[in-house]
Formats: structure tokens, C-alpha cells, sequence
């Protein structure tokens, strides 16, 4: 992944910031892209201490004059004089490698500093995180995203967020070089479950799109066609607008994997456990997302549910 995965967009004035971005996988790489190209001083880590290296070779070009990139050896050391630190990897407990220890980033960070979390990772540990940064002195916001890996590309990443109103107002004019939407949903652990919400939505549209093309080919019917006609009515929807088609191609080599939905949905079922709430189409669709790693497609992406059905 180089400079070019990101593409130009016009970057809405902020003052030139001090940040920290720990993780760079196919969400954070470009998303730290961004920040650099928006003009903030970028400190990055990885756990992969050569992908860190290779982002500040790749955007060396993109920071504007008096932009600082680079790369540190520990989160603590990356968080060191941010104002803001960014964060996006795996799931909760590698957002607590990264955060808390004499090595994390919580350590390292001065202050009134303000973590962003973007993984997608449980209300509950959104909670803890949130309760222990107060405690230091310091702010902490989960902030899922939605849009993938092309809305981390474009910079158009929507952004779910818990928290408290100040640091809020801090960080959101910064977390907008790579977004299009950043909003503040409720207290710590709120962006976690509106990011649920999300997934819930997503998982039932996708097995809806599934069946309905699998039900237009069985019955003989030009799909590509037929989704340019339903799409201009009801049925339209991000999913059948950007995945419809490459279902009819059965291609699914996208960036959103089956592995990743599967954890996403864990999440939603444990939390629903919690509060009672009764999803029974997610429930059946996180199994049949089981299916389609049985079948050998853990990195497929999402969309691949109609895999079962042709």
C-alpha cells in the first residue's frame, strides 16, 4: 500500500496538529495517509515495525512544509506530545496491548490529550477505557467507522462516537481529513453500539440482496439490468448500489472480510444477550457467514453470502 491507495479530496480547515496513529492495517494506513495530507504532524507504530517505516517513506511527499512524519518503536512512545492519538486495530484485547501498560499509549500521552479509538470493539471495553483515561487525566472517544476500505481510501469514512462533548469538539475537526460525517452519539461505549446498529442493518441487507439475485437468475432475468431498474426505487441501498453487480460477477475481493463481519457480529450478539434485545435474522445470518468460511472464504468480502445460494 502506497500514497496513491489514497485519493485526493479537499481537506476542510484545521489548524496543523500534533497526532499519533497506532495501527496501519487496510483501515489505518490510509487513514494516517490522510492526516498527513490534511497537514498534521503524524507519529505512527505498528506492532509490524517495518509497515511503520514504509508508510512514512510512502507519504514523505504528501506532508505539507512544516509537517512532521514519523515512526516510533512503542504506542507510548508514538503518543508522546500528541494531542490527539488515533488508534484502529484488531479487537479489544489488542486495543489493550496498545493502550495500557507501561508501554501503551496511555503512559505516553500528556495531560488533556484525546484518544480516538476506531476499532470496532465491545461497548464494554469502550467503558473501561473511557473510565481509565478520566482517571489519568486524559479523554477517551470510541469511534467506530463505517464505509470500508474505499471510504478509508477516499477519506468518506462515517464516524460513531462516545464521549464526552469537549474532547469531542477537539478531536472531530481532525478526524474529519478522513471522513465525510463525524458525530457524537452519547457517553463512552455509545459509538460502540451505534456501530452495532450498523452491522445488524448490514448483515440483513446483504442476505436480502443475496436471495434476490439468486431468485432473479433462477427465474431467468438479465440481474445487471434488473438492479438498475430496482435501484432507482425502494429497494435502493448502498449495498445493492455498490455490490449488486460484482454478486452477479461473483467477485469478492472487496476489503470488508467474512472473518472481520463474524467478530463484528459476535459483538452484536453478546451485547444483545446483555440487554435482551431479540435478533433472530442477524443471528441466522452470522451462521451463514459460518458457512462461507467453511467453504474457504474468511477473506472473501461480505457480499459473498450469495455464495450459499448459487
Amino acid at each position: 500500500m502506497t500514497s496513491t491507495s489514497i485519493k485526493p479530496k479537499t481537506y476542510e480547515t484545521c489548524p496543523s496538529q500534533r497526532v499519533a496513529f497506532i495501527g496501519l492495517g487496510v483501515m489505518g494506513y490510509p487513514m494516517a495517509g490522510h492526516l498527513a495530507s490534511a497537514g498534521h504532524s503524524v507519529t505512527v507504530y505498528n506492532r509490524t515495525a517495518a509497515k511503520a517505516q514504509a508508510w512514512c517513506a510512502d507519504f514523505s511527499d504528501a506532508a505539507v512544509a512544516g509537517a512532521t512524519l514519523n515512526h516510533a518503536a512503542t504506542p507510548r512512545l508514538a503518543a508522546h506530545q500528541a494531542d490527539v492519538v488515533f488508534c484502529c486495530v484488531g479487537n479489544d484485547d489488542d486495543l489493550k496491548s496498545v493502550t495500557l501498560g507501561p508501554d501503551g499509549a496511555f503512559a505516553g500521552m500528556h495531560a488533556g490529550a484525546i484518544f480516538v479509538d476506531h476499532t470496532t470493539a465491545s461497548a464494554h471495553i469502550a467503558r473501561e477505557l473511557g473510565a481509565t483515561a478520566q482517571h489519568m487525566g486524559l479523554h477517551f472517544i470510541d469511534a467506530p467507522v463505517s464505509g470500508g476500505q474505499a471510504g478509508a481510501q477516499n477519506g468518506l469514512l462515517t464516524v460513531m462516537c462516545g464521549g464526552e462533548i469537549e474532547a469531542f469538539a477537539r478531536a472531530q475537526p481532525v478526524a474529519m481529513a478522513f471522513s465525510r460525517a463525524v458525530t457524537l452519539v452519547g457517553q463512552h461505549g455509545a459509538g460502540q453500539l451505534a456501530k452495532m446498529v450498523n452491522q445488524i442493518c448490514i448483515a440483513g441487507l446483504v442476505q436480502g440482496l443475496s436471495e434476490a439475485i439468486a431468485f432473479g437468475e433462477r427465474a431467468g432475468l438479465d440481474m445487471n439490468q434488473v438492479l438498475d431498474v430496482i435501484g432507482k426505487g425502494a429497494a435502493q441501498s448502498w449495498q445493492l448500489d455498490n455490490r449488486g453487480k460484482t454478486m452477479v460477477a461473483q467477485k469478492f475481493d472487496f476489503g470488508f472480510a467474512v472473518d472481520w463481519m463474524r467478530k463484528d457480529l459476535g459483538l452484536v450478539l453478546d451485547e444483545a444477550k446483555k440487554n435482551g434485545a431479540r435478533l433472530p435474522v442477524t443471528a441466522l445470518v452470522d451462521q451463514f457467514y459460518a458457512d462461507i468460511q467453511n467453504m474457504g472464504g474468511q477473506r472473501w468480502d461480505t457480499s459473498s453470502l450469495i455464495k450459499r445460494l448459487v
